[in-house]
């Protein structure tokens, strides 16, 4: 496949087909589940089926028996969630047989599925959650890592990373890691978008919440991306889209479910009592939001309004990706109180948090990091602090917190 984009989680999914009878890859439409899954079959003796395709579909939902006779395992069943009567027939297979590696599975919607494989293949599935490209698989630098704040691993990501500036960054936010949009296949970013939207997002929402009325869920995801990385409020985001805040906050669900949009909870414990409860909303693919918010070019939105906020976002979400693609399971948070104190991400492993400022800026402040010490009331140790920014190599402002360019992630 020419245009094709190695991802990081390739390797993932060939050591856990040696272990699991099943292997289930959600995420959105278009960020490539099915084409990795494809890609990793080639050569194999591996089968492959849809259900988009309407017989199939008919059969795997009236004899499942009969359709695993069809396509016998090792099979790959793209677009699980249309059949969940699968699941129970998977089970009988996988604990008659055996054998790992039996059934590769995609889906989009992802609590259609889960039902089922809580149900049935508990024990038995290998979950994974694929998003949009990463900056890491843009740029073909191979080996991921989960994002820390360990100065060592910085410094290996430095090594193995370009120099950019704050226009190359803004250009990777407003083109988006679609990959159809950065392996070349298309160009025009408002076309895409746009089809995807109407063609993928909203027929997800009408399957799973009834009918809907397209104006207004176009207004509602936008009202959403123009709100990302801010505190979520249910009820401005239901008046700009004139719908009620239960419709706003079912949408908001189907969404997050979708793995379009995730949420950073506050972080809290019983010695810091003050702080809010709001979680903050954001997208997994940042050129989604610029579309939304029709900015028209990466330097419109670089000069724009909403560059402090797209920024935030691009560099959680990447953070995000870094984890997911790695099958682990990231601990992030917020934190903000009500004397306005706030921390744009924390990052808890190993018993310390790290504290993480996100700034445009090129030549931060040591300042900065002064809010870092609030977290020492916690009552775990505070790891290392880092600002993330448009530096263009990684310093240190003093021993315990480091200057970290945002091309490192």
């Amino acid at each position: 496949m020419a245009n094709y984009i190695r991802r990081d989680m390739e390797g993932i999914v060939l050591e856990l087909d040696t272990q699991y009878p099943v292997i289930l890859v959600t995420g959105p439409r278009q960020v490539g589940k099915t084409t990795m899954l494809q890609t990793l079959m080639r050569g194999t003796e591996r089968r492959y089926v849809s259900l988009d395709d309407l017989t199939n579909r008919s059969l795997a939902r009236t004899d499942p028996a009969m359709f695993f006779q069809l396509h016998k395992p090792p099979v790959l069943v793209d677009e699980v969630q249309y059949a969940p009567e699968l699941f129970a027939q998977i089970k009988i297979i996988a604990d008659r047989d055996r054998k790992a590696g039996a059934f590769w599975l995609t889906g989009s919607q992802v609590f259609k599925l889960m039902r089922g494989v809580r149900e049935s293949l508990a024990g038995r599935v290998a979950l994974l959650e694929l998003s949009s490209c990463s900056q890491n698989e843009i740029l073909g630098r191979g080996k991921n890592i989960p994002f820390t704040t360990d100065f060592e691993a910085l410094r290996e990501r430095q090594n193995e990373s370009p120099v950019t500036d704050v226009s190359e960054i803004f250009r990777r936010i407003h083109k988006g890691g679609m990959p159809a949009l950065v392996s070349g296949q298309y160009r025009d970013n408002g076309v895409f978008y746009s089809s995807y939207l109407n063609t993928y997002l909203e027929r997800d929402i009408r399957e799973l919440s009834g009918d809907i009325d397209s104006v207004r869920f176009l207004r509602f995801v936008t009202s959403a991306a123009c709100r990302c990385a801010q505190m979520l409020n249910i009820s401005d985001i239901a008046q700009d889209s004139d719908i009620g805040q239960s419709t706003a906050k079912n949408w908001l669900n189907i969404l997050e479910t979708l793995g379009v949009v995730f949420y950073l909870h506050p972080y809290s414990n019983n010695t810091l009592k003050r702080t809010v409860k709001t979680p903050k909303l954001y997208f997994f693919d940042c050129g989604l939001v610029a579309y939304l918010a029709k900015w028209s070019s990466p330097e419109t939105l670089e000069s724009g309004a909403m560059s402090g906020a797209i920024l935030e976002n691009y560099v959680v979400s990447e953070i995000v990706k870094s984890y997911r693609n790695a099958a682990k399971t990231p601990f992030l948070y917020y934190y903000r109180d009500k004397d306005m104190r706030e921390i744009d991400l924390i990052l808890e492993a190993d018993g310390r948090l790290s504290p993480i400022e996100i700034k445009k800026t090129a030549s931060p402040d040591k300042r900065l990091t002064n809010v870092f010490k609030t977290l020492d009331r916690s009552g775990k140790k505070r790891g290392n602090g880092a600002v993330l920014c448009m530096a263009r190599e990684l310093s240190a402002l003093d021993a315990e917190n480091y200057v970290v360019p945002i091309g490192l992630l």
